[in-house]
């Protein structure tokens, strides 16, 4: 009985939790989704960053994917403050050098 009682009261601070989190999303003027978006597209800047540092020339495949995930990356982060992702300036400034590169070398391959 005592530990369904203690069971009971996690399971209210967990959903309080998350409610409480739920709401400061809300408060800062965002949608849930685009949170969530947002926490993912940081996890692929970090492994373009690691990328475009490593590699200076790459395949027409890889390009094509690298601007992919790199315009993805843009997108989620154009729906959340900057105050954010301040810190995390410096990568996503490498990547959109690197993707600027890979479009100007693209363009002027097919001129």
């Amino acid at each position: 009985m005592a530990l369904l009682k203690i069971i009971y009261i996690l399971l209210f601070i967990i959903v309080g939790l998350i409610a409480y989190a739920v709401m400061q999303i809300k408060l800062a003027g965002m949608n849930v989704k685009d949170f969530w978006s947002f926490i993912e597209a940081n996890q692929t800047l970090d492994r373009l960053y690691e990328f475009s540092k490593r590699y200076e020339k790459l395949s027409v495949q890889q390009q094509i994917i690298y601007l992919k995930e790199a315009e993805e990356i843009f997108e989620a982060f154009d729906r959340v403050p900057g105050a954010l992702w301040e810190e995390e300036y410096e990568k996503y400034s490498s990547v959109l050098e690197k993707y600027k590169d890979i479009k100007m070398m693209r363009w002027i391959s097919n001129s």
